[in-house]
């Protein structure tokens, strides 16, 4: 599967490339007169970007069934993470929501993480548990009480953008494996109430969610950012202001460098630039599929699934924000927003697809091992 290393590690760098241009137009300005520094911003991604680099460079280099035998140590060092980041002098908070712990000058996210180590949990477990995985006792319940577990240590941060996330991925996970259609109908119907809570009966989701309806409702409040948002894009036109041209990124779409790149984007580089980074991240997943369909192993292609549904859907649900079409969950733009965690934690992602396309091609095939996603409802 060597097209699909090359070709999935060229869009990945491309998008990488693409990002740290634009964080720096972005944030130039803002980073000069809040930091006196107008490099502070890209400095700092540099940084992370080389970390991460290094971490995609190791991870290629292990066999991703490695992933399988320290699955408990990965699942138990998230866990501590997700629960670190509520004791004091730990966690940091920030906007209202405590989701970071501070390393030194540093911050990360342990909700990244607990992506990688839900999906590793997950492939895992619905690969050893084929055979049981039709009776919701034996086989669907105990997996539901680790994610439950994790998923509910996130919303508590507040998160509900990466638990809406990672429900959905893991939906995708049970489907593929052979859950019953009726355990999983079940599943997303006591969801929506639980959902129906978290928006609605919570004050600034619920200011969100009137504002994704009707941003002009109140244009200088809870819609401002929507509405510049609509301005930047609207002002880009075909090919754009330039690149360094952008107005809204003057103090009037706050801290455009983060989720709101994409507006920047299509201000400065037009149509012609947003649907250029729509059509590489279209291309990222099409590789991505491509290399969990071709792994020669369930864990492989379970692993693969998860992951790249993980890095699309984020990519579409973050645009899918910027251009008004859902309401705002606060994800990044893989590779591009500014933020450590999630470019480590991308790139890491990543790293485990080309590994899988590097040796998931090389094994035996058995029985087991050989098995194709069965698409076909259980019911």
């Amino acid at each position: 599967m060597q097209k699909e290393q090359i070709g999935l590690t060229l869009i990945v760098f491309i998008l990488i490339a693409i990002g740290i241009v634009m964080i720096y137009s972005t944030s130039a300005i803002y980073a000069a007169e809040k930091f006196d520094d107008s490099y502070f911003f890209l400095k700092r991604q540099l940084f992370w970007l080389t970390l991460g680099i290094f971490v995609f460079l190791g991870i290629t280099k292990i066999p991703y069934t490695v992933l399988r035998e320290y699955k408990w140590i990965i699942l138990g060092l998230s866990l501590l993470l997700l629960v670190a980041v509520f004791i004091p002098y730990i966690g940091k908070t920030a906007g209202g929501a405590q989701r970071w712990i501070r390393v030194a000058s540093f911050t990360f996210q342990p909700s990244e993480f607990a992506k990688i180590a839900l999906i590793i949990f997950l492939a895992d477990y619905l690969t050893l548990r084929q055979r049981k995985l039709t009776h919701f006792f034996k086989g669907f319940l105990p997996c539901l009480l680790v994610l439950g577990l994790f998923l509910g240590l996130i919303v508590l941060q507040p998160d509900l953008g990466a638990v809406i996330l990672l429900g959905a991925v893991a939906f995708i996970l049970f489907f593929v494996s052979g859950i019953r259609m009726v355990h999983l109908l079940t599943l997303f119907l006591i969801s929506l109430p639980v959902l129906y809570h978290f928006i609605f009966k919570v004050t600034f989701r619920r200011n969100r969610m009137l504002a994704f309806m009707n941003p002009w409702q109140d244009p200088e409040g809870t819609g401002f950012q929507i509405i510049q948002s609509f301005i930047a894009l609207g002002s880009g036109g075909v090919t754009g202001m330039g690149l360094g041209g952008s107005r809204q990124k003057l103090f009037y779409l706050p801290e455009a460098h983060t989720d709101f790149i994409f507006s920047i984007v299509g201000e400065e580089l037009g149509l012609v630039g947003a649907l250029s980074i729509v059509a590489l991240f279209a291309g990222m997943i099409f590789l991505g599929f491509r290399i969990a369909l071709k792994a020669q192993d369930l864990f492989g292609r379970l692993l693969a699934l998860g992951l790249i549904s993980i890095l699309g859907l984020q990519a579409l649900i973050n645009i899918g924000v910027v251009t008004g079409a859902l309401p705002t969950k606060g994800l990044a733009l893989p590779f591009i927003s500014y933020g450590g965690s999630n470019l480590i934690i991308s790139l890491m992602m990543v790293g485990i697809l080309i590994n899988i396309a590097k040796f998931g091609g090389k094994r035996k095939k058995s029985h087991a091992a050989t098995r194709s996603f069965d698409l076909t409802p259980h019911i």
